[in-house]
């Protein structure tokens, strides 16, 4: 760490995750428990966690109580990202979003060809801001939750990044 990176606190967030499957139960919710996991690791704190049926009214209804609670500060979902006629959760948030975050969805996209080659198109991971509330929609492996967390989440929930990162800017967000 640089010494300014030094100087800044880390502040730990509240994150909620919610993991979309009609398949998945808590005991074989594989990505849901990484990214509790990786979040808690890291400082954070859960807020919540839901698991919820591949349905884009169900999703919204979940991620919309989320937003609106000032406590939560960011959601990651997983799964429902894929292009079969089931997924459906990029389609579930984009109407809640104040904004997308574009790159995050091109910078996931770039990893992931590292990791499963041409493979990676098929994922419409999107990230965006709703009510001053960060929103993740990462596919449903566990592997992509993995890279998702550690190569770009994790560093920017994380303060002390530098030169910016999305901690710092959340009491800017509701600025109108």
């Amino acid at each position: 760490m640089s010494s300014s990176q030094k100087s800044r606190e880390f502040i730990p967030l509240k994150i909620a995750v919610l993991t979309v499957s009609d398949t998945r139960t808590e005991a074989d919710d594989t990505s849901g428990k990484l990214l509790v996991e990786h979040l808690q690791v890291a400082g954070h704190q859960l807020a919540e966690k839901a698991i919820v049926a591949d349905d884009m009214y169900q999703i919204r209804a979940i991620a919309s109580r989320w937003i609106a609670d000032p406590a939560i500060h960011v959601v990651l979902s997983t799964g429902g990202t894929g292009v079969t006629g089931r997924d459906g959760t990029p389609e579930a948030f984009q109407p809640l979003l104040d904004k997308e975050i574009e790159g995050f969805g091109e910078m996931f996209r770039m990893l992931s060809f590292d990791e499963i080659n041409t493979s990676a198109l098929q994922s419409r991971a999107l990230a965006g801001v709703a009510n001053g509330t960060y929103l993740f929609c990462l596919p449903g492996s566990s592997g992509a939750c993995k890279t998702a967390w550690d190569k770009i989440i994790k560093a920017q929930l994380d303060h002390r990044t530098i030169p910016c990162n999305l901690t710092m800017l959340i009491p800017r967000l509701k600025e109108r």
